[in-house]
């Protein structure tokens, strides 16, 4: 017999639905050519198909040729791409990021070399969690510790700690904020080092008294500056009294003191980032953080923390700080504020 004669002819059934063999009642007996559906390498074939699908320019040789008479010769006159797709947009049948992806392909008779800025740039690195060495300090004060501390004291009122710095030495803002009505504080100190920290809370301490504090201060929320790596210090006062209770946020985790960080923003519209404080008074400090005070929050229903920390607060706090109230035409949140 010839060859034609021993071919093994498809099933009929392999024509309509499911097109396979995989259900088929006669599978184990019947000798037509079979087709069994394989979850995996079905999976294998359409992965390979959608790659295939996408590789290359999704664009036409005239396009690109007409589309690279415009950007190669401006790109070699130095000029950016960004500058120039603002410039040819309507001429540019695509977005900049595209164009980008062109260079990457070397579809242009420019290359990646011929652009201004991107050979400067190192591909970008995977974020990884930082590696954290647990200090003597942190222990229990980590952020994790603080939650924890709150879920069972709820009715605790939390302040964040935070520094301000002007330029590199000199003069440094230690800034409060308390959460429950957006009151910030501001003290101006020599540097920003534990010595000078220690100071600045010991000098509030006795401005205000044991039970003032104890009782507007009982957690500080602060972060891993080294400044604030002497807790005790900064817990218990001269007599051993424990004051307050220090908590410190993870590393790399300013988020974790939000407010504070936010409510620095009102700071740099007065003085601004790089400018140095050491022309600076705590009598200046003083009169910035009343007009910040004063200044009505969306956050805050159109209030003033002001008005919320004459509620929340001790008020011979803010009478022992000389804290007072501006009025809303008056408020001022430019640097000619404290100019003299």
């Amino acid at each position: 017999r010839t060859c034609k004669e021993y071919s093994v002819k498809k099933c009929s059934k392999l024509n309509r639905y499911p097109y396979v063999c995989n259900s088929c009642n006669t599978v184990t007996t019947c000798a037509d050519e079979k087709s069994y559906y394989k979850a995996k390498v079905a999976d294998s074939k359409y992965k390979e198909l959608l790659v295939a699908s996408r590789e290359g320019l999704n664009i036409t040789s005239n396009e690109l040729k007409k589309m690279d008479e415009i950007i190669s010769p401006l790109i070699l006159k130095g000029q950016s791409i960004s500058h120039i797709f603002t410039h040819h947009k309507g001429e540019l049948d695509c977005c900049e990021r595209t164009l980008y992806y062109y260079f990457d392909k070397n579809a242009f008779t420019a290359r990646n070399i011929d652009l201004p800025r991107k050979v400067k740039y190192k591909p970008r690195k995977k974020s990884t969690l930082p590696v954290v060495k647990e200090s003597a300090c942190r222990a229990g004060r980590t952020f994790s510790d603080f939650v924890g501390f709150i879920e069972k004291n709820p009715d605790l009122p939390v302040v964040e700690m935070d520094t301000v710095h002007g330029t590199r030495s000199g003069k440094v803002l230690l800034t409060f904020m308390f959460r429950k009505c957006s009151l910030m504080l501001a003290f101006i100190i020599e540097s920003c080092s534990q010595a000078a920290v220690k100071g600045a809370i010991d000098k509030l301490y006795e401005v205000l008294g044991h039970d003032v504090f104890r009782h507007s201060f009982p957690v500080i929320l602060t972060d891993n500056g080294s400044e604030f790596k002497n807790p005790e210090d900064l817990e218990l006062d001269e007599m051993g009294n424990q004051r307050t209770k220090i908590f410190y946020c993870n590393p790399m985790a300013s988020y974790q003191k939000p407010h504070v960080e936010k409510n620095h923003e009102y700071i740099r519209y007065i003085i601004q980032k790089g400018k140095s404080f050491d022309n600076r008074t705590q009598k200046d400090i003083t009169l910035m953080m009343n007009h910040i005070n004063s200044t009505a929050r969306a956050s805050l229903n159109g209030s003033t923390p002001f008005k919320l920390a004459q509620m929340l607060l001790d008020t011979s706090l803010l009478d022992k700080l000389s804290l007072k109230h501006i009025d809303a035409d008056e408020v001022h949140l430019k640097p000619a504020l404290l100019k003299k």
